[in-house]
């Protein structure tokens, strides 16, 4: 299986500063033993899986162990990969 993946620097804006995290656009979900195996291979502490449909984005965010409940529609780091 091939997918896009973005490794982020999350909440700053400085190369190799923040918290790393992977975001990893999709066309379609994944089983979801799929996307936490993923995930785990990111070896980052979260990563975000998300799926544009016209002007709605949804999203989907992992740690290694568990999927995170979510309460935005899009988070602001988010919309510097979109």
């Amino acid at each position: 299986m091939k997918l896009e993946l973005y490794q982020i620097d999350a909440f700053t804006d400085e190369l190799f500063r923040g918290n790393p995290a992977c975001v990893v656009p999709l066309k379609e979900w994944l089983p979801d033993e799929t996307l936490l195996k993923i995930t785990r291979e990111n070896a980052v502490a979260e990563t975000a899986f998300f799926i544009e449909n016209g002007s709605t984005i949804h999203l989907r965010w992992f740690t290694p162990e568990i999927e995170m409940d979510l309460y935005a529609d899009m988070l602001p780091w988010q919309q510097l990969i979109v």
